[in-house]
């Protein structure tokens, strides 16, 4: 690379950088309150808090890597724009097309961590995320419940309490529940008991042995008491692992080999992303340029806008080959040409501009010999 190109990607490279890891705080706060939220109503155990934000957030590196790539460029060229770096870079001959190698050199490899992420590693974390949540809700950590501690049941208005329980959370020895509905006391023990589930396995019971139960009105001193061989108590339904369609965690030879609609979609909505980044860059440079003294983030709006069009627009098409009203051939290519029309037509405006702008040279005059 020439000392300039390096220049100019090194100011790209430290403004990508600065625009992802933004974008990244922002995305981990969301996928930690909600996973916080699903914790305290025991749909998601304490222990994989880290480990669900961690492979959520590689399902998000599609959409986040491409939007960075956008701004950083749109930050990296707006600065040399607004320092009247470009135009000392114009006026030796030096325009944005000529400097398309130093945004090359930081889009090209973008463009492949994006296309490895939705191709082939946002699957696998969604893979691995649904099975990790599936693992966990066989077992009674997933409820929040320790021996030895009293520990309020959540999503009912109970309080429970093991003395013992196995190491894989399965099953459990000498419980003790108490629970209060309608100003009425409900209390069971039991010797012992294990954790199971329903047919469909969305509802999850503790199926209590040998143990009794005590109901009854505090205040009339009116109770009723019971001996049980079994009993059953439903605890707080499982989580499902909600981290995409059905067909965002297939294979990409599974995508190719399926015939519906809307593995066709994912398909085609894969591979939209390394594209995009591409693209984006594209609309990027003749987006980014400003006046010298004009405001720092004056044009953002517009470059932000126009991000949301073409994102939303390949969501729309997404959607429309999944349920069969654009044909799988066409795909999501229509979305890019128009994409890239814009992009090519603002970069040849801006050129053509600069060009206009740019006095002839003067031509020396020669003198007649004598």
């Amino acid at each position: 690379m020439r000392r300039i190109d390096r220049y100019v990607w090194r100011e790209l490279a430290g403004a990508f950088a600065a625009a992802t890891l933004v974008l990244l705080m922002v995305s981990f706060s969301g996928l930690f309150a909600d996973l916080v939220n699903k914790i305290a109503r025991g749909k998601v155990p304490a222990a994989l808090l880290l480990s669900q934000v961690g492979l959520r957030s590689v399902d998000i590196l599609p959409l986040l890597l491409p939007l960075g790539l956008f701004l950083g460029v749109l930050l990296g060229l707006g600065r040399l724009y607004r320092d009247s770096e470009m135009a000392v870079l114009a006026s030796v001959g030096l325009g944005i097309g000529e400097l398309k190698r130093a945004v090359l050199w930081l889009a090209l490899p973008v463009a492949v961590l994006v296309g490895m992420s939705s191709l082939w590693l946002s699957p696998m974390a969604q893979r691995a995320a649904t099975r990790m949540l599936e693992d966990a809700n066989k077992s009674l950590l997933v409820v929040g419940l320790e021996p030895g501690r009293f520990v309020e049941l959540p999503g009912r208005d109970a309080v429970i309490y093991l003395s013992d329980m196995s190491e894989d959370g399965s099953e459990f020895r000498r419980l003790f529940v108490a629970s209060e509905r309608d100003g009425r006391l409900d209390v069971v023990t039991a010797r012992t008991g294990e954790l199971f589930l329903e047919s469909q396995g969305d509802e999850r019971y503790l199926s209590l042995h040998d143990g009794f139960r005590v109901e009854g009105d505090p205040n009339r001193l009116d109770y009723r008491m019971m001996r049980f061989d079994r009993n059953d108590i439903r605890v707080p339904d499982s989580e499902r692992a909600d981290v995409g369609r059905p067909e965002s965690q297939r294979t990409v030879g599974a995508l190719l080999e399926a015939n519906d609609a809307a593995s066709k979609a994912e398909l085609h909505w894969r591979m939209a992303s390394p594209l995009a980044a591409l693209i984006l860059c594209l609309l990027a440079l003749p987006l980014a340029r400003s006046p010298p003294r004009a405001t720092r983030y004056g044009g953002m709006l517009i470059a932000l806008l126009a991000y949301v069009v073409y994102l939303n627009l390949l969501f729309i098409g997404r959607a429309w080959i999944a349920d069969g009203t654009l044909p799988a051939l066409l795909g999501l290519w229509w979305v890019h040409a128009t994409a890239l029309s814009v992009g090519a037509w603002l970069l040849w405006r801006q050129s053509s501009a600069n060009a206009r702008g740019v006095p002839a040279r003067p031509r020396r005059r020669l003198k007649a010999r004598a």
